[in-house]
């Protein structure tokens, strides 16, 4: 069968396929003057950890599935690694350093510069407010949301030995595993997954946590000792899911992405999102939110917020239709900011998480409990980071 296609004459004039319509002609000329300037259609800007590299490359996929006139091609999208500042600090906590901004910053200058049309990112780590000029128009099909246990020790989190040590840089995590076991000692653990992975197989830790969903987007399942419902571990908002951000004026780039977008996991994504922006949450607070959409068509959210050390979690739960996803999770978040005494700072307190325990990938030498020794670095009675000591 002969398959007759667009072309550009001897006369250098475009030459439609046979009874196109408008949109695909339209098509076949962005992908000739793209083909002609020796440039991509959509630049994607992503960082270069592995799990972020597996999404973006989801994104080109999903991209080129939904668009195979004008996407299909391999160099349709290209793929921009992003360093990022976040990428770039991992010996400190978040909160010590800046926050979850600190991944998704350099990406936001790169977007408004026009050095990419759309930035790939695991949504629990985009800050609630987004910078001017870009919006975030499109979540892609949610993975399970749940946390991981993982440990060569014990086969769930009640199985750990008192003073096991767990790590996890997230306050969230701790404050409710210090409700499981107050006796429990939380270090700092950063790095990509197979980072911190590595760093449990060589008994650096007991047990850590990740998301479930970053492991299964990466094949790294068969790492998982038992996955942690919700009553046990409730998850961090947006976890599991993907996000795409683009320029608020870029018709072109709102169409692809509107064809990816997954309806039901922004429902439940944006009234996530609602809930920790209406406690000012960032990573020094321990907030959990979930929502998701049940058989009878109505949206369930749970949210709680907790003292890091475990002593008081205070918890909601929301139920109403779809449509009304922000006003549930606003309204959720409110109301845990009022039962704190709508001073959420105090109620959170001013607790950390100790740094990481010695590693041969930091080559730091530690107290073996989480502390620093290292010439200038010493933890004081308070037990407060006071920075980290770059390896000899």
């Amino acid at each position: 069968m002969l398959v007759v296609t667009s072309f550009v004459n001897v006369y250098g004039a475009f030459v439609p396929t046979p009874g196109a319509s408008r949109q695909q002609v339209q098509q076949q000329q962005q992908r000739i003057v793209s083909a002609i300037m020796g440039e991509p259609v959509i630049k994607l800007g992503t960082r270069g950890s592995p799990l972020a590299l597996a999404q973006a490359y989801e994104t080109k996929a999903r991209l080129a599935k939904a668009f195979p006139d004008e996407l299909a091609a391999d160099d349709a999208v290209e793929i921009k690694v992003i360093k990022t500042s976040g990428d770039m600090v991992l010996d400190k906590a978040l909160k010590d350093v800046g926050g979850k901004g600190l991944f998704t910053k350099e990406l936001d200058v790169c977007l408004l510069n026009g050095d990419v049309d759309i930035c790939v990112h695991s949504m629990k780590d985009v800050p609630t407010w987004l910078v001017p000029g870009t919006v975030l128009p499109c979540n892609l099909p949610r993975e399970d949301t749940r946390d991981a246990f993982i440990s060569p020790k014990a086969k769930s989190i009640a199985d750990l030995p008192d003073g096991a040590v767990i790590g996890t840089a997230s306050l969230r995590r701790q404050a409710q595993l210090k409700k499981i076991n107050p006796t429990f000692t939380c270090v700092n653990f950063r790095g990509n997954v197979q980072t911190r992975l590595k760093k449990l197989e060589e008994g650096i830790v007991d047990a850590t946590l990740l998301a479930n969903a970053g492991l299964s987007r990466m094949g790294l399942t068969e790492h998982i000792t038992t996955l942690l419902e919700w009553d046990e571990m409730l998850p961090a908002t947006a976890q599991g899911a993907i996000g795409i951000q683009c320029r608020e004026d870029d018709e072109k780039i709102l169409k692809y992405l509107d064809a990816l977008n997954c309806k039901e996991t922004k429902t439940a994504v944006d009234c996530e999102r609602a809930f920790l922006a209406a406690l000012d949450g960032n990573c020094r607070t321990p907030i959990a939110g979930q929502a998701k959409l049940q058989e009878d068509g109505s949206l369930y959210f749970e949210g709680l917020i907790a003292k890091v050390d475990g002593t008081s979690i205070l918890k909601t739960t929301r139920t109403g239709p779809p449509e009304t996803a922000v006003e549930m999770g606003k309204s959720a978040g409110e109301e845990l900011k009022k039962e704190c005494g709508d001073d959420a700072l105090a109620y959170f307190g001013e607790h950390e998480i100790l740094p990481e325990p010695k590693s041969s990938i930091t080559g730091v030498k530690t107290d073996g409990l989480g502390g620093y020794v290292k010439g200038e670095y010493a933890m004081d009675a308070s037990g407060k980071d006071p920075g980290f000591a770059k390896p000899a």
